[in-house]
């Protein structure tokens, strides 16, 4: 999961270093604020080097933007984006559902139709649930529901607990990219704390 980018070619390297190192199921892209032709023209900047190593392109747009450049999916942020968001991309693309701040939240995305829900991901001020409380999301999902969950991991020593909490997918961000060992070894090292064989 990036950060927002304003260059993705001075991005592709680092990302493509930590798919090569990691068993990736997608990358989940977001963009610095920009106009619909800039926007295109990152998401395909992003494109070939993430979709010819077999990993999903998922981007944080408008799914009219993200069809336009061949993205694999969008990302809607909010239940009320999701139930507009999964009209225009199923079945071709991947809905995807973030943004959940309650369970009401998040089984209205399931009901829409969302491919994925993920807990625990930063708001627009960077703050997000303490680990026990989306723990504890993550659990009450993965008893319930079968559509998969993703949990947002802040830093990577999180991965274990949301294995075991039942999460079917682990996002990462900061704590890969930010990483003084370099990004491919902490890609090696998020992946390796999976430990039950669920991609990264």
């Amino acid at each position: 999961m990036t950060e927002p980018l304003e260059d993705p070619a001075a991005t592709a390297d680092r990302l493509t270093a930590a798919i090569d190192a990691a068993d990736v199921a997608a990358v989940l892209v977001r963009f610095a604020p920009a106009d619909e032709r800039t926007l295109v023209n990152r998401i395909k900047a992003l494109a070939v080097p993430i979709q010819q190593r077999g990993v999903a392109l998922i981007v944080a747009a408008n799914p009219a933007v993200a069809a336009r450049a061949g993205a694999d999916g969008a990302h809607a942020v909010g239940a009320a984006a999701v139930k507009t968001a999964v009209p225009r991309l199923k079945p071709d693309r991947i809905a995807g559902a973030g943004g959940l701040r309650s369970r009401h939240d998040a089984m209205i995305a399931a009901e829409a139709g969302a491919d994925y829900v993920m807990f625990g991901e930063p708001d627009d001020n960077g703050r997000r649930p303490s680990l026990p409380a989306l723990m504890e999301r993550v659990a009450w999902w993965a008893e319930l529901f079968e559509i998969p969950c993703v949990a947002f991991a802040e830093r990577i020593e999180e991965i274990d607990d949301l294995c075991r909490a039942g999460a079917d997918f682990i996002a990462i961000g900061d704590a890969i990219f930010a990483d003084p060992r370099g990004i491919a070894t902490a890609a090696a090292d998020a992946n390796a704390r999976l430990g039950t064989g669920r991609p990264a």
